[in-house]
């Protein structure tokens, strides 16, 4: 198999207070590791490269916290993808992680879909988690309620890419900004859709004239760069700055955009980039990053992992909140954001963050209308959960296409 690998821990450290919502309520969990069941393996699924500095590479670290806490052997498995490993199939990577004794399949990516549900039909006695998807929100469009054994799992990083938004208007001088997307789905317009609603927020609450703020969305055609298949990412963000954008906000699994403007601030122009999915993103452009939201999964794999080690794995749709009063703990929040040293005002983004944070600022209000010029959320209104959940265009403002 491609690119098996295998990584043993030990178990060490406790578990503390992991607070998650769903559609039915919001829970609170706080043990030790001690206090409950462990698994003693599991299987990762990754669509990219373990070591990609983005949403792989932030999936492998969150399995490596569980097989920590549990004392657990990971089976990993990267590049299961189309492209990458066409003779390879998700259900089939997960048959073989269950033949060789993992109790928990995760599968890490939203096009995992046909694969997991397959699997999950196939071994009803295996917990499985699939990173995004909606088999088991009672009211979402692909609802199985047949499939116990299948939970779902995202952090709301809506609220990150709101964070990404704000700061790119803060630093922008222009107020030109460009959104490199991956592919076109429900996943990707409504986090798209959250970058533009912060960056406008920002923009305007800087005093920048709303009708100078162009916000372009640029999508490659899949998660990461491949070859002959889909746009060049390094040439799309050379091409964002030559057109006169002044700030690029990443959202693809890996960090072409960061290198590209540390190249072209070291040339000398004034740009900057936010990254996405991995806490250290900004490593790789250090002074032109002015930060990023990044995914931190090792709590609720590990609070699902006890649950299925338990019997009390259950199928649901778990969409969790960041943990506001510590938004980067590593042991509590879903979803994180680190600012950038970059960043010259940070004050104004923490005042945004906060106010995120309390409620304050509720950028899905209404009116809100699509790229159209349809009513989205009309006047009066908030966005519901399914609304958010299943975008169907980007916004009106939005430069860029919706399908």
């Amino acid at each position: 198999m491609k690119k098996l690998f295998i990584t043993l821990s030990l178990l060490v450290f406790s578990m503390f207070l992991f607070s998650c919502s769903s559609e039915s309520e919001e829970t609170s969990w706080e043990t030790k590791a001690a206090d409950r069941e462990t698994i003693p393996k599991f299987g990762m699924i990754l669509v990219g490269p373990r070591n990609d500095k983005g949403w792989s590479q932030a999936h492998f670290e969150g399995g490596q916290y569980l097989a920590k806490i549990h004392g657990a052997e990971m089976i990993t498995v990267d590049f299961v993808n189309p492209a990458d490993s066409p003779n390879l199939t998700v259900d089939q990577v997960a048959a073989d992680m269950i033949a060789e004794g993992a109790e928990l399949i995760i599968a890490t990516s939203d096009d995992m879909k046909d694969g997991i549900l397959v699997a999950a039909e196939n071994n009803p006695e295996v917990s499985m988690i699939w990173a995004s998807g909606d088999s088991a929100k009672s009211d979402g469009k692909n609802y199985r309620p047949d499939l116990a054994n299948l939970a779902n799992v995202m952090g709301k990083m809506e609220y990150g890419k709101m964070i990404a938004g704000c700061a790119a208007a803060i630093q922008s001088e222009t107020g030109h900004i460009s959104f490199l997307g991956p592919l076109i789905n429900d996943e990707t317009r409504r986090l798209a859709n959250a970058a533009y609603l912060g960056a406008k927020y920002c923009w305007q609450k800087s005093g920048g004239d709303r009708d100078v703020l162009d916000f372009r969305v640029v999508w490659i055609g899949f998660w990461f760069h491949i070859p002959g298949v889909t746009s060049d990412p390094t040439q799309v963000a050379n091409e964002f700055f030559d057109n006169g954008s002044d700030v690029i906000i990443s959202h693809i699994d890996t960090p072409e955009a960061l290198i590209v403007t540390e190249q072209r601030a070291l040339a000398g122009e004034n740009v900057w980039v936010v990254g996405y999915d991995y806490e250290f993103a900004c490593d790789l452009a250090p002074t032109r990053c002015l930060g990023v939201p990044y995914f931190n999964w090792g709590p609720a794999y590990n609070k699902l992992a006890h649950d299925s080690a338990e019997d009390i794995f259950e199928a649901r749709w778990h969409w969790n909140d960041p943990n506001w009063d510590n938004l980067n703990d590593p042991d509590t929040s879903p979803i994180g954001f680190h600012i950038g040293d970059a960043l010259n005002d940070v004050a104004m983004l923490q005042e945004f963050i906060d106010g995120l944070a309390s409620g304050e600022i509720n950028l899905y209000k209404g009116p809100i209308n699509y790229q159209n010029g349809a009513g989205w959320i009309v006047q009066g209104s908030t966005a519901t959960d399914n609304d958010i959940w299943y975008s169907e265009m980007l916004l009106e403002g939005m430069v860029g296409d919706s399908n």
